[in-house]
């Protein structure tokens, strides 16, 4: 049976936890943990979900609010739903069906 995982990064509300609500904020302590983004990087960041994230990133947010990853990113993980079939009123009858004749042009 197939899963179905997701994820939601939950960076903006730890920020907000530890009150701060700029993204700018972050700047500087992610520079004295080593971490040099812009802040459109940072700002990027906290209002999205990134696809891709260096460890290194995360082991400064992980340092700058305390917490784990678990902490940063919440995962769930369901079963896949199977193919859905038709419905008995959406079954089409094919003698009631017509098709159209095609038209061939000459180039």
């Amino acid at each position: 049976m197939k899963r179905q995982v997701s994820y939601h990064w939950r960076l903006r509300e730890l920020m907000a936890e530890h009150g701060m609500f700029s993204t700018t904020e972050l700047v500087p302590l992610l520079r004295d943990r080593g971490i040099e983004l812009s802040v459109s990087q940072v700002h990027r960041l906290a209002t999205g979900n990134p696809e891709r994230l260096s460890l290194a990133v995360l082991a400064a947010f992980c340092d700058i609010f305390e917490c784990s990853p678990a902490e940063l990113i919440a995962t769930t993980a369901e079963n896949a739903s199977g193919r859905t079939t038709a419905t008995d009123d959406a079954v089409i009858d094919p003698a009631a069906v017509t098709p159209k004749r095609a038209r061939l042009r000459g180039q």
